[in-house]
């Protein structure tokens, strides 16, 4: 399996994408103007605490202020709130923790009036980015993560991911880690440590404390609201969270940014350095590596997958419905169930792919098709589950209900990403049609059912307009060449002037319309 970051740098934003055998599975853009990214950490001041919510409106420096729920408080609040007063007077210079005194922890059942006030000093970290009407949603349980671990100040418990199965090795990874955590910090290990050597802990650790320090020093007269410590730059943290030995390659169109790319490979894992590419070409690097093709042909309402086969998606303000249609592909299978099975299985591994790259969050419900197995049912259970499990965001999958719906919820901490597809209709000024890139996937879905067909034998005619024509019969090899080495047939193409730019016939060879 490969995989590959290609990044594109522009002066409103930078993007991101990531490849997995040359499909794209995560897009993910960075926008300047961008002041509130999930893990940044805040010094800021509480509004007012409400009774009624069990929560707080704390003044974070957005339009709305931000939302502090009881429960995210964290149980050590109060030795927080001291530890951030001396700070914020200059009245501590040892910003370990090794001798800080803990005050007992806050009721987890508790009121909020009985423990901030209005008008007090906190540190808070953003747990979820400002969402349509809705301000950034806060935290005053704070973590710092690094490649291998996340730190969690004000704590002493060690834990270890979940999806680390060895038992031998959760309690190897447990004794390195409290053998080397300083006193007054919590650590949770993560999945890519795994296997890893104390040093390689104990460096990021050290690189974690660091950033403890520095952000401890600035707290010293800071304004509120204000920044105190900034996530990793989205290239930065993408790779931490992904990064392993399959990455093939990295490529940057940007100097700085490549330079910064370079670096923090070189840290995390110096022996992938050279993986790291400059790209300098006049071709754009997204078309290069056909990632502008693939936006055209996956954000829209409707995901093509193979066979014919399709998805409609539909956004509420609720939730997001999935349909499974499987076409009027041509059924190679024994029997409808069957045929059911096989398009629910690509229906699945393409709606784990939706989900990451449109970073959908809250209640999805699928429609499958209807499968009266129960083993069938069970196995598209799986299957979804498995290919869902390279999602980092938090999700729980219910098994299909007698209706052969399956209810997905997805964590969602930034705003949907949602790219427009349609453009201007160039036939009807004011109305809107599907990307013309879109219309040759169209057409190639379109052809390879005729062809496996009974017109197949007696010739097929695309009667189509001439650029569009131009487009598929010029060059070397041109997209009709490429049909006569796959299906080993021959498509005859007819320009039509009459036609509009994104109208098609398939036509036999008395002249009838077969398609």
């Amino acid at each position: 399996m490969n995989r590959e970051l290609i990044v594109r740098s522009s002066p409103e934003a930078v993007d991101f994408a990531l490849l997995k055998d040359g499909k794209l599975t995560e897009l993910h853009k960075e926008e300047e103007s961008n002041n509130f990214t999930v893990g940044d950490i805040l010094i800021a001041k509480v509004r007012k605490p409400v009774t009624g919510l069990n929560a707080a409106f704390v003044n974070v420096g957005y339009e709305k202020d931000a939302f502090l729920h009881y429960h995210d408080l964290g149980p050590q609040l109060s030795t927080m709130l001291k530890f951030v007063k001396k700070l914020s007077m200059g009245k501590l210079k040892d910003f370990t923790l090794k001798d800080f005194p803990f005050d007992k922890e806050i009721d987890k059942d508790g009121s909020i009036n009985d423990v901030i006030k209005a008008n007090q000093s906190l540190l808070v970290q953003i747990v979820k980015e400002p969402i349509s009407t809705k301000g950034p949603r806060i935290s005053s349980e704070l973590s710092l993560a690094g490649r291998y671990l996340v730190m969690v100040p004000f704590s002493d418990r060690v834990s270890v991911s979940q999806k680390i199965e060895s038992k031998e090795e959760k309690e190897r990874l447990k004794r390195l880690v409290k053998s080397i955590k300083p006193k007054g910090f919590g650590v949770i290990i993560r999945t890519v440590a795994e296997g890893k050597k104390v040093a390689e802990l104990d460096r990021d650790l050290q690189n974690l404390l660091t950033k403890w320090t520095v952000m401890c020093k600035k707290l010293y007269k800071a304004p509120h609201p204000s920044k105190v410590l900034v996530e990793l730059n989205r290239a930065s943290s993408i790779l931490r969270d992904v990064f392993n030995d399959s990455f093939t390659g990295i490529y940057v169109d940007d100097e700085t940014l490549y330079t910064e790319v370079k670096d923090y490979v070189q840290e995390i894992a110096p022996e992938k350095e050279s993986i790291v590419k400059l790209y300098d070409s006049n071709v754009p690097i997204f078309e290069k590596f056909g990632i502008d093709r693939q936006i055209k042909t996956s954000f829209g309402r409707t995901a093509s997958m193979s066979k014919g086969a399709y998805l409609i998606i539909e956004h509420t303000e609720a939730l997001h419905v999935v349909d499974v249609n499987s076409g009027n592909r041509s059924n190679k299978a024994k029997n409808q169930e069957d045929t059911a099975l096989e398009v629910n299985l690509l229906a699945a591994s393409e709606i784990a792919r939706q989900l990451r790259l449109r970073d959908m969050g809250g209640i999805i419900v699928v429609d499958f098709i209807d499968m009266s197995k129960p083993d069938h049912r069970r196995k598209l259970f799986d299957h979804l589950r498995d290919e869902m499990k390279d999602d980092r965001a938090k999700h729980k999958i219910l098994p299909p209900s007698k209706f052969g719906l399956i209810q997905i919820t997805r964590q969602r901490v930034r705003p949907e990403m949602n790219i427009k597809t349609s453009e201007e209709n160039p036939n009807a000024p004011g109305q809107e049609v599907e990307a013309p890139i879109v219309l040759i996937e169209k057409i190639n879905s379109d052809l390879e059912k005729l062809l496996k067909g009974p017109a197949s034998d007696t010739g097929i005619t695309l009667n189509i307009h001439p650029f569009i024509a131009a487009y598929i019969t010029k060059g070397f090899p041109s997209i009709r060449s490429k049909w006569f080495l796959e299906h080993k047939k021959w498509v005859k193409i007819q320009p039509r002037d009459a036609y509009t730019y994104l109208e098609y016939r398939f036509k036999n060879k008395d002249g009838k319309t077969i398609y």
